[in-house]
């Protein structure tokens, strides 16, 4: 199938069968996926949590406004952004750089040294609103992975990221969540989305052309 029709195949499903797990093939397809996403300035600001234990679930339900999708689903995947940046965390990022490119340490010094006034200006907030934002790109690569290999996903900021948070002691870690990806295999007599015609804006309407 082509991109096109995996995407709509997808929808943000509504209930999961709890006895279909994803494999861990497909999981690792995922998640170099989202790994592979392009962030500014290549600095990848965030991490994906992999919460597949079931008790661990269980204590995330609380904060979730959909607990069912939650527990059912075969892996949750939470992307957490760093909470602000650092001259150390840029430095740590390219000195990465260049040892894989095999180039001499400090070769992107001018450009490192511009990001870090940057971001030296900025407020913590305005740092963690910049990273966060650059999850959503690996969200959507991740999404389009799971519908190329038929593996259902929902997408969710509907939850508490404080519960979250705490839970997997993400502060002890400098991140803090942004979304959720649920993934699994939907239950189709309890999806009631499954059944639906995929709706979206008219494409004359979606775009402005100039």
């Amino acid at each position: 199938m082509s991109l096109i029709e995996d995407l709509n195949w997808r929808h943000a499903v509504k209930a999961y069968d709890p006895t279909k797990k994803v494999s861990q093939e497909d999981l690792y397809k995922i998640l170099e996926a989202a790994r592979l996403a392009p962030t500014s300035s290549g600095l990848q600001p965030f991490k994906i949590i992999v919460v597949e234990n079931q008790e661990l679930k269980e204590k995330m339900v609380q904060g979730a406004l959909n607990p069912e999708v939650m527990r059912d689903s075969s892996h949750v995947l939470v992307f957490a952004a760093w909470d602000s940046y650092s001259d150390e965390k840029i430095d740590k990022v390219y000195d990465y750089h260049t040892e894989v490119r095999d180039l001499p340490r400090g070769r992107f010094e001018s450009y490192t040294d511009k990001l870090k006034e940057i971001y030296g200006a900025q407020t913590p907030e305005e740092h963690f609103a910049h990273t966060a934002r650059q999850t959503y790109i690996a969200l959507g690569l991740a999404m389009a992975q799971a519908a190329e290999s038929k593996i259902d996903s929902t997408p969710a900021e509907g939850f508490s990221n404080a519960v979250v948070d705490e839970i997997l002691n993400l502060k002890e870690l400098g991140l803090k969540s942004v979304s959720l990806l649920y993934l699994g295999y939907r239950d189709a007599e309890k999806d009631w989305l499954s059944s639906m015609k995929k709706v979206r804006v008219p494409m004359e309407e979606f775009i402005i052309k100039k």
